[in-house]
Parts: structure tokens; C-alpha cells; sequence
């Protein structure tokens, strides 16, 4: 679980400050590298597009990294994201556990 409340670095973040400009490389570039359409590209870059399981395993062989670095790094992303938010969150906190008095008395 996330404890922290400063928000995470977001997959866009890290693909543009920590590839792409070290590297000298464009959104294009990284799209005709990838295979993936420039607007993906520029989607993920600007954070409005999620990574899947097959943009982290395209990314991972671009970039040879993991695709673990890419998911965690949605991951992440998405915890802190539902937690930090009030709606959200609220949702979150009406979910109540399951414990093992509660399941032997609905049994009984």
C-alpha cells in the first residue's frame, strides 16, 4: 500500500525525462522505433493513456528495460491516483473486510 502522499512519477514523466530527451530521440522517433502510432506515443508522453501489458512489453524491448518497470511504474501511478482522490477514496473506504468471526456467523 501507499503511504506516501506525494504523488509518484508518472510513466510520461520518466519515458520523456529519463529516454527520450537523454537519448536525443522524438515522439516519432520512439514511434517508428515501436511500432506504436505517433498519437499513442504522444498520449503516453503527456499522461493520457495508460500502459498496458503490451505497450510495457514494447516499451521494454525499445528501451531494454522490463516490462516490470513500466507497469510498476502505472502502478504506481494508479494507487495513488484512487487513493488521493476524494470520490475515490470514499469508495474505497465502504468496502468492508472479511473476517473469519463474520464468515463462521453468516454460516451458522
Amino acid at each position: 500500500m501507499l503511504l506516501t502522499k506525494r504523488k509518484p512519477v508518472t510513466v510520461g514523466t520518466i519515458l520523456v525525462e529519463e529516454f527520450l530527451e537523454p537519448m536525443g530521440l522524438t515522439q516519432t522517433d520512439l514511434a517508428e522505433r515501436s511500432g506504436l502510432p505517433r498519437k499513442h506515443v504522444n498520449e503516453l508522453c503527456r499522461d493520457r493513456r495508460a500502459v498496458t501489458a503490451d505497450t510495457a512489453l514494447i516499451l521494454a524491448r525499445v528501451f531494454r528495460n522490463s516490462a516490470d518497470f513500466w507497469l510498476n511504474t502505472q502502478r504506481r501511478t494508479d494507487l495513488w491516483e484512487a487513493l488521493n482522490t476524494p470520490r475515490r477514496a470514499e469508495r474505497i473506504a465502504r468496502a468492508l473486510p472479511i473476517d473469519a468471526r463474520s464468515r463462521r456467523a453468516r454460516a451458522a
